[in-house]
């Protein structure tokens, strides 16, 4: 008997990938580090400030030139990021349920988390 194979049509939408990007630095803020590219957008941790406002990343970890060089920093390099705050947004809620079984305890919660977009303007 023949098997019978089955070919999925449908193809998932890849997320480009920085690394193959001419320029690109890996910065860190709110305990979390970030890929930049100028002229893309990030989500991060929540920042204070208003839409329009310049924002500066001096944590930058490692930072890849167009000819090609790799500058990592031990443990930051010098020159920073530079940015401006594009929208200030909360992320979908997570709902957080708790229950002891036999128990009649039953607790549901959400929370959404505050993040801010920002344009990455110069590396």
């Amino acid at each position: 008997m023949e098997k019978m194979t089955r070919k999925s049509t449908a193809t998932k939408a890849k997320k480009p990938s920085v690394l193959n990007e001419e320029n690109y630095a890996i910065f860190e803020t709110g305990g979390k580090q970030y890929q930049a590219v100028a002229g893309r957008t990030v989500a991060i941790e929540k920042l204070e400030g208003e839409i329009g406002t310049k924002v500066a990343f001096d944590s930058v970890l490692l930072r890849k030139n167009a000819d090609g060089s790799v500058e990592v920093g031990k443990p930051f390099l010098k020159s920073g990021i530079t940015a401006s705050i594009v929208r200030q947004m909360r992320e979908p809620k997570v709902i957080v349920f708790r229950f002891k079984r036999r128990k009649k305890v039953r607790v549901k919660r959400g929370h959404r988390q505050p993040k801010t977009v920002v344009r990455i303007e110069a590396i």
